[in-house]
């Protein structure tokens, strides 16, 4: 089975971090901004899937990404810099943009850059910024909850395909 992630968020939040860590378990500081879209493929043989990751250019807004983009993909990331609030600023609605434009994919917003906060620091965060609640907070720098979140997301969308 091929399970398809799409990256997805404003500029500068840490999607092709995300996508390098995954597929090649590599971090890289320089900051490279994604032209288009870049796709990708990891066996993951103990889980017998195949995960294949998008990691599309970051948008201040959801509704200028090509729709095709999010077409059939089994999971959406929203991913969200912790360390920037301003990447919070239209969550609300791209997250309804999402919603309405993605059929049966699941949605999961994700926070990106922990290894950069103290843990005083992402408390006062979560408390005072956040419009929504995140569903994971990683590290692509460290790699921190990165295998967690992913092994979660391949076991959610193989229960959701036996259940269908």
């Amino acid at each position: 089975m091929t399970v398809e992630v799409l990256l997805t968020g404003s500029f500068g939040v840490g999607k092709s971090s995300i996508f390098n860590r995954i597929i090649h378990d590599e971090f890289s500081n320089k900051y490279y901004g994604t032209m288009g879209v870049r796709v990708n493929e990891k066996i993951l043989e103990d889980q017998k899937v195949t995960l294949k990751l998008w990691d599309i250019a970051g948008e201040i807004q959801q509704r200028k990404v090509p729709k095709i983009y999010f077409a059939k993909k089994t999971i959406i990331l929203y991913i969200v810099d912790i360390t920037r609030p301003f990447t919070f600023r239209n969550i609300l609605e791209d997250l309804q943009y999402l919603k309405a434009n993605v059929g049966e994919s699941i949605i999961k917003i994700i926070g990106n850059k922990k290894d950069l906060l103290s843990e005083a620091e992402l408390i006062e965060m979560q408390q005072k910024e956040l419009p929504v609640t995140l569903d994971a907070i990683v590290s692509a720098k460290t790699g921190e909850n990165l295998s967690f979140l992913f092994n979660n997301l391949i076991e959610e969308a193989l229960l959701k395909v036996k259940n269908t």
